[in-house]
């Protein structure tokens, strides 16, 4: 980056170590931010700087939160006797999109993958252990990613939970919504008829 000044390429490569973030969109970025009016980009940086030093993982089912614990957990209309499962935070946010789920949540951060050395002991799933010996839980609803990763995470919390008598169902899968037949591969297919249901 050597045409462009330090400051700038500087930007530009911080911008560009965001997931999703190339070169160019980071210098598109960088430009912008350069343009902005000058409070307007104290603004920004201020935001990052705060979210960064206030935000932390809630110690009861691991969702990031600026209290401890989340408001999710500590909300008394929350159902806790049912806890859904999910790999992040940002599956908490799109489960409480729906706005019809009113249970808690335990969140993984990550999934089992063999391929990545990360194993059962590499994600939050002793203190999803502790929890349900703790408290009263009627069912675990697991919603991992419909991935290779997702799946074993799944079959493997579910192996691990169902000796004790709690219910563990796993969210559907299958056609979207808006989605047509002969766009779907085998096994979203596959998938989509298992988890049929009666009308």
């Amino acid at each position: 980056m050597k045409y462009y000044a330090k400051p700038l390429g500087k930007l530009i490569t911080e911008l560009s170590r965001l997931p999703g973030i190339g070169g160019k969109t980071a210098q598109r970025l960088a430009f912008h931010i350069l343009s902005m009016e000058e409070k307007e980009a104290m603004a920004l940086s201020e935001a990052i700087a705060d979210a960064k030093k206030s935000m932390t993982y809630c110690s009861v089912c691991g969702n990031l939160t600026d209290a401890d614990p989340c408001a999710i957990c500590a909300d008394p209309a929350r159902d806790g006797s049912l806890i859904c499962v999910v790999e992040t935070p940002k599956d908490v946010v799109a489960m409480e999109r729906i706005k019809e789920y009113v249970g808690l949540y335990h969140v993984l951060h990550g999934a089992i993958s063999p391929m990545e050395g990360i194993g059962p002991e590499d994600i939050n799933l002793k203190q999803l252990i502790i929890r349900l010996q703790q408290n009263d839980v009627r069912e675990v609803i697991l919603a991992t990613n419909p991935n290779i990763e997702g799946e074993a995470t799944a079959m493997y919390i579910a192996r691990l939970i169902k000796p004790s008598g709690i219910k563990v169902s796993r969210i559907a899968h299958g056609i979207p919504v808006g989605g047509d037949l002969e766009y779907a591969d085998e096994v979203t297919l596959l998938k989509a008829v298992e988890g049929r249901r009666e009308l």
